[in-house]
């Protein structure tokens, strides 16, 4: 696809630095690689706003970038009964409506916080957490939107939409084509009230088309970016106008130091299996931690145990595993010997450039997708669904990973190749090249449409 370029009708003074507003909402797995892209366009000269939940402004200014908040606590919402109860269940359709009741009742103060917060920007960048919000934001403002993706969302003949079984692909193309469209249309009925009442009560503007605006050329005029490994999923060839950059890792704050007794621990034996959740909700946490460690009498291993949003705890642990609230990824994942997750995709891309091998416990939602693609890769085991999760097959997993010479030797060859990517540096050289076409002139509406 070729896209027009538009010539500046005034030029800005070398000294005048692009002025650039991110907006990324979800759990912290979904913001953190955003934050790392910001590090990445701050380093170069550009002026970066990061807008996202109010519970996230510790970790944004830690890494140097300014905050501006929108309302809502994404952890506080994961943790209600009724989330957790949902999570557990894993109908991502049912969570998706769920979580769309609730963002209906913030959309429009969102939309008031967004539409503040991105005036005077020249550029804006959303996920798809906040690509509605942002597409919004871009048509009232006038100020181009780069996509930035960490999933596909691009559809394609190559390969099923996330949320489909990946034996679709037996069907051809055009069946994959369409799941790719109907994880749109998912995604896009569940914020489809809040993004037309944003539009009608704040921004002025007419409603989106009942089938959504992913036709606006707003999403059409600057290329898509994905943060993910090419050696994880190559670029399909129907994907035009799109970079696959690597993966935008968020490296460990130069503040941060490890916990003593944690690296005690890690240094008082063999390395250890980390097992943890993330942001899923539990409704019987507990019942978590007993058939983990359950598993672990199995198999004699010895496990790092994160308790994250899921709330995962135990009364008296045995000597052969530590449990922790918090610890970076990027810095634990190189010290244990397999990662045992949900399969978040910040999650997952730490585990494969640690090159350790992965056992992914999908919830719902993407986390599916990621566990395929990590056995298809041969670097892990085939997922477990959390519904079907039991101490014998979570034994039986973590053994095959920890036991498999060929399976490890091909997480370690996988990981050595992501390291060589800087996906943050490579995302950042795209937007330096098109900083000349990025305008606040209006978008013409001919613009030609993928």
């Amino acid at each position: 696809m070729s896209f027009m370029v538009h010539k500046r009708q005034s030029i800005k003074s070398e000294a005048a630095a692009m002025r650039i507003a991110i907006i990324a909402l979800g759990s912290q797995g979904d913001v953190q690689p955003y934050i790392a892209l910001g590090k990445g366009l701050r380093a170069v000269g550009y002026q970066v706003r990061l807008l996202t939940h109010e519970n996230f402004e510790e970790l944004v200014t830690a890494h140097g970038l300014e905050f501006y908040p929108m309302q809502g606590n994404v952890q506080e919402l994961i943790e209600t009964p009724e989330m957790r109860e949902l999570t557990e269940k894993g109908n991502f359709i049912t969570l998706t409506l769920r979580t769309a009741k609730e963002s209906k009742q913030v959309a429009i103060r969102w939309a008031q916080a967004g539409l503040e917060a991105c005036r005077g920007m020249d550029l804006l960048i959303a996920g798809v957490g906040g690509l509605y919000l942002t597409l919004a934001i871009a048509e009232k403002l006038e100020i181009p939107l780069l996509p930035a993706f960490v999933f596909p969302f691009t559809p394609t003949q190559t390969f099923p939409g996330i949320l489909f079984p990946q034996s679709l692909n037996r069907w051809g193309g055009a069946v994959n084509w369409l799941s790719h469209q109907a994880l749109r249309q998912i995604i896009w009925q569940g914020s489809r009230a809040g993004d037309t009442a944003a539009r009608q009560h704040v921004l002025n503007l007419p409603p989106a088309s009942f089938f959504g605006p992913h036709q606006s050329p707003y999403l059409h005029r600057l290329p898509t970016l994905y943060g993910f490994s090419p050696a994880v999923i190559a670029q399909p060839s129907d994907w035009r106008n799109t970079f696959v950059t690597g993966y935008w890792f968020l490296e460990t704050a130069p503040s941060w130091t490890p916990p003593s007794d944690l690296e005690n621990f890690l240094q008082a034996g063999s390395p250890p299996i980390y097992i943890g959740f993330g942001s899923m909700g539990n409704r019987n946490p507990e019942e978590t931690a007993d058939l983990v460690l359950q598993a672990l009498e199995k198999t004699g291993q010895r496990a790092i145990l994160s308790a994250g949003w899921s709330g995962m705890r135990t009364a008296k642990l045995p000597d052969h595993a530590f449990l922790v609230k918090s610890v970076p990824h990027t810095w634990l994942f190189p010290r244990v010997a397999a990662v045992v997750h949900h399969g978040g995709a910040g999650t997952t891309a730490a585990g494969l450039r640690a090159g350790v091998p992965t056992v992914i416990i999908p919830f719902f939602g993407d986390q599916g997708f990621w566990g395929q693609r990590v056995a298809d890769l041969g670097v892990g085991t085939a997922p477990i669904p959390r519904k079907q999760l039991t101490a014998e097959r979570l034994a039986q997993a973590m053994q095959t990973a920890v036991g498999d010479r060929a399976m490890r030797q091909r997480a370690a060859d996988l990981g050595a190749k992501i390291w060589t990517e800087d996906g943050v540096a490579n995302a950042v050289a795209v937007i330096k090249k098109l900083e000349l076409t990025i305008t606040k002139t209006p978008i013409e509406k001919s613009f030609p449409l993928i």
